[in-house]
Parts: structure tokens; sequence; C-alpha cells
């Protein structure tokens, strides 16, 4: 697996920024396990319900927090008090700002060392959301708001776990760029317009062209608007006969290897109901086989480091200059920024008088 130090993105091993890092209907009462950033963290609802990110190591003798199925605490059903989770090995008992606020079997005050990590999660849109900073900072942009999901023409998208990649993150984000890819990929044609637009922490694609199966000569184009949140939400929008709301999300497990999500909403153009939910699944699944063209690719190829650009590739070069801001000490992201801000267009053959954007 190729490294962040190799791609020489900065000096930070992971991205900073929003990951996704769970679906919310598979978070039950049971505290989840995961391993993200190469770090091994427990998931769990508070009583509350609300979604609490910990480190899974207990400080006392190294338990881990979220692995076990035969200590009384678990029988019990004792693992999670209020918005606290209780060690299965010794019951020490930590609260959602990783302080441990109760030792059963002492009289003792918890020493002060007796904390674990904690990350500030979200749950929005059906997913559990983590926000990551090596060097601890507050999130320096909001969370997508996933509109969609609370209006009521759209169906609602499950989530498509695909599972993991042996691929840095930059391997995906590069598609954003390349505009070569579409037509031997995707089976794009006459396309008619591609340019790309970077605006500080978010990079967009717009992008209009025919298609050998999804558009028939004469019919018009395939539009999409598709963009990045930082450096590991994207979102795309296709207009058609029933819109769609297209959600990728990929997140570090270690240097070189991701966890990829798909999933896709769509607008009915009224309220939707029960009968609108086969057709919706219908176009997430013809959406989810788009993406598993690219998906082929990257699971057999080998790391770029330099790719060799000609004209007509895209501008791969002012992705890859706007994406290491997310690897570099926050207060150097303006720097990034201003070297590509603005539109990039490989091609754009409309009327410049019926241009909307």
């Amino acid at each position: 697996m190729a490294t962040t130090a190799e791609y020489r993105l900065g000096s930070h091993t992971f991205a900073r920024g929003w990951h996704m890092i769970a679906d919310a209907s598979k978070l039950g009462t049971a505290p989840m396990p995961v391993r993200f950033f190469a770090r091994d963290m427990v998931l769990y609802r508070g009583e509350s319900g609300t979604p609490h990110l910990v480190d899974a190591y207990c400080p006392h003798m190294g338990a881990h927090l979220g692995k076990n199925e035969t200590s009384y605490i678990v029988l019990d059903n004792e693992r999670i008090e209020g918005e606290s989770i209780r060690c299965p090995f010794h019951g020490w008992r930590f609260g959602p700002d990783g302080r441990c606020n109760h030792i059963p079997y002492s009289d003792q005050k918890p020493p002060a060392a007796a904390q674990i990590q904690t990350w500030h999660v979200v749950e929005r849109a059906g997913i559990i959301w983590m926000w990551h900073d090596a060097e601890g900072n507050a999130p320096d942009h909001e969370l997508p708001p996933f509109e969609a999901w609370d209006n009521p023409n759209w169906v609602r998208w499950v989530i498509d776990d695909l599972g993991e990649l042996p691929q840095h993150p930059i391997e995906v984000v590069d598609n954003m760029t390349d505009f070569a890819h579409f037509v031997p990929i995707h089976g794009s044609r006459d396309i008619e317009y591609f340019y790309n637009e970077f605006d500080d922490h978010v990079q967009w694609q717009m992008f209009g062209a025919g298609h050998r199966t999804l558009v028939q000569e004469g019919e018009g184009l395939l539009e999409l608007d598709t963009w990045y949140t930082g450096p590991a939400i994207l979102q795309s929008f296709m207009r058609g006969t029933f819109p769609t709301h297209m959600l990728i999300a990929h997140t570090p497990v270690e240097d070189g290897k991701i966890q990829v999500w798909h999933a896709l909403m769509v607008d009915m153009g009224r309220e939707a109901t029960e009968a609108d939910i086969p057709m919706a699944r219908a176009y997430q699944e013809a959406s989810r086989l788009a993406f598993a063209q690219d998906f082929e690719i990257w699971s057999h190829k080998r790391p770029c480091f330099a790719p060799l650009m000609v004209r007509g590739d895209g501008p791969t070069d002012k992705c890859r200059i706007w994406y290491r801001q997310f690897y570099n000490p926050i207060a150097q992201a303006p720097e990034f920024q201003k070297r590509v801000n603005g539109r990039h267009t490989v091609v754009d053959k409309r009327d410049p008088a019926k241009q909307v954007a």
C-alpha cells in the first residue's frame, strides 16, 4: 500500500475533514468496534440515542471496551449507563468526554490519567460522521446538510457498503478532474461541457454529455453536478425524469487503505410513498453499478505518484494541489486554496447566451 508520504501530500498522515464511519441503522444498543485512521475506536449510543466515539482501550489494564460478549457487565446489560460506557473487564465507566466517572469497587477518585480520547461525531442523513484532525482543531467547515433527506418528495437512500479498497484516497479524488475516463469507462459520448471549479474546501465537477445506453440520440444530455466537501464526501445531483442525489464516502482505515460507501436518493416530484421504493432502489443499483466501473480500476491499479499528463486529461494537477490542504496544518489551507480557486474548463460547447451557470 502506498503511503501519504509517498504521495508527498503534507505533514499529516490522514486528511483533516468530515468522514463517514457507520451506517446509522447498524448502530443499535450494543457498542460497535470500528477502526479508522489506524486507530481502534468504539462507537456507541448513549441512552438518549446520541452517538459517541471513543478510543477502544481502557487505560486501566488495556481491555477493549467494545469487544466482549461474556462479561457479566455485558450479560447484565450494564455496559451503557446514561451517556457513559463501562469497561467489561473491571467496570470502569467513561463519559462521552472521555473521563472516567466511576470505579465500582474503589472509593478513590478516578485518577486524572483515567481518560480516553474522544472524537466529535454527528448523525445526519442516516449516517454517522466524525470530524478528524491530527492537530485537534475544531471543524473549519460545516458537515453538508443533505437537505433532500428531510424532503418528503425524496425516497431516502440506503447505504451500500462497498468494503475496503487497497488504495490511498487520492486515487479516488483524482476522478473529479479526470475528463478522459468518461468515454472508455462510463460510456459517455458527445460531451457538451466539462469543467472543474475550486472554492476553498469545496471542489466541483460540472458535466453534460450523451451516453451509450442512458440517453438516446436527440434526447438531450445526461447532466451531473458533482462536488466534494472536504477530502472525503462526494455528492452528485443528476437531472433527469426523476432527479437523483448520489453520495460516495470514503474513510481511511490504514494509510493506503480506505473503506468506501455509496448511496442514492430519488426525487419523485411529489410526496414519496412505499410504492416508490422499488423504483428508487433500482435507480440506486444502476448508480452503484456505474460506480463499480471506477471501483474495478482502483482495485487493480498501482499507485500513481506523478500522473503523466497530456492535453485533454483534465486539471488533475490542480486537484492534487487542492487536496493537499487537508494534509497540512490548518493555517496553511489558504495557501493551497488560492493556487487553484476558480474555474478550469476542459470543454464547453454551449451557447454562452443560454448558459445558466
